[in-house]
């Protein structure tokens, strides 16, 4: 019986383990998630500091490290939650968006393992799987909820209708807030990775420099984000301060940008918990981990009756888990892919 046919044949379990892979950027993760909420096991092995020496994530090199790390990374996950691939029921796999050649090591390594063993292969969405990463940090979350999506590629804000639909309310209309975090440490001549560094340097700051608010006089979509013109007056603040001879104080620029990307994503967010009346707030993304972004969602938040979900930085970033998680749901639902299974470097918000 091939492949294809014993995909139309697959039973769906009541109470499955998942065994989640994620290979989208830099990070090598797998992890064992059972009924898409309680973690059993978690491996991530990251190549950021080979990335660090050019001064961000070089393709070539991410999809060579994945190569030499995903098995050890599979082989770890299993020892950890002392299983074999005789207690995984199903194998799921970010399929996009991400660095292409980065992807196809997941995909391929899934497909590889799921025709070996005879399990389902679960294609996920990373986007949808960040969103997911919040049913692990609070087990009896369930929707609808606002999720606030703020990572390298994505900045949106999304109403989770249900566990299969989601409705982008409004997003950035040309860089993510994490990339305007990058660009911005270039300039400030911050190492990669450029997030952490930037908020790092901006412990030492105050936001005492004026900078200016996006979308001015824009007509389109409220809930619309722009970080473009953001970056660009950091870039140009620096340059004009250079020519002047002026000493910049770059603690106090970090934390006048970090402020301003920040403010309006929780202004759109309160904004949107009042509009549609849903009281549940969750973060998304890589840049959930920042530590101002946190601080000032749990104070803007307090006392207005707002649940607020905010994961463990370690599962706002890049990790297994989260492809897990929404891995069990797409599983639940039948969502088993063949061999054609392909990567995909950009998918829908959908």
């Amino acid at each position: 019986m091939s492949y294809i046919d014993k995909v139309k044949q697959f039973t769906i379990k009541e109470n499955p383990i998942i065994l989640g892979i994620e290979t989208s950027c830099d990070e090598t993760a797998v992890a064992i998630v059972k009924n898409g909420r309680e973690i059993l096991a978690d491996e991530i092995i990251s190549s950021a500091t080979e990335h660090a020496k050019y001064g961000g994530v070089v393709p070539e090199i991410a999809s060579r490290m994945h190569t030499t790390a995903i098995l050890t990374a599979t082989e770890n996950a299993l020892k950890n939650a002392n299983m074999t691939m005789d207690d995984i029921d199903a194998i799921a796999v970010t399929k996009g968006a991400g660095l292409l050649g980065a992807l196809l090591v997941g995909v391929s390594f899934a497909k590889s393992l799921a025709f070996a063993t005879d399990k389902p292969l679960v294609p996920v969405s990373h986007i949808r799987g960040h969103i997911a990463a919040s049913y692990l940090a609070d087990k009896t979350l369930e929707p609808p909820f606002i999720t606030l999506l703020a990572s390298g590629g994505h900045t949106a804000i999304i109403k989770v209708e249900d566990y299969y639909t989601i409705n982008a309310l409004g997003g950035t209309l040309d860089d993510a807030v994490g990339e305007a975090f990058d660009k911005v440490a270039r300039v400030l001549g911050l190492p990669y990775p450029g997030g952490p560094n930037v908020e790092r340097l901006s412990k030492e700051g105050s936001k005492n420099i004026k900078l200016p608010k996006m979308l001015k006089g824009y007509d389109g979509g409220k809930y619309d984000l722009s970080y473009s013109g953001l970056k660009t007056a950091v870039i140009n603040y620096v340059h004009t301060e250079e020519q002047k001879g002026n000493e910049i104080n770059k603690a106090d620029l970090a934390m006048s940008f970090q402020s301003t990307a920040i403010d309006v994503l929780i202004d759109k967010v309160l904004m949107a918990v009042k509009e549609t009346g849903i009281n549940t707030v969750t973060v998304s993304g890589g840049v959930g981990a920042n530590g101002y972004l946190r601080e000032q969602l749990k104070e803007r938040t307090q006392g207005l009756g707002i649940k607020l979900v905010i994961p463990e930085k370690r599962y706002c970033t890049d990790n297994g888990a989260m492809i897990g998680a929404e891995g069990f749901l797409q599983y639940k639902k039948g969502n088993f892919a063949d061999l054609s299974l392909n990567a995909e470097a950009v998918v829908p918000l959908k």
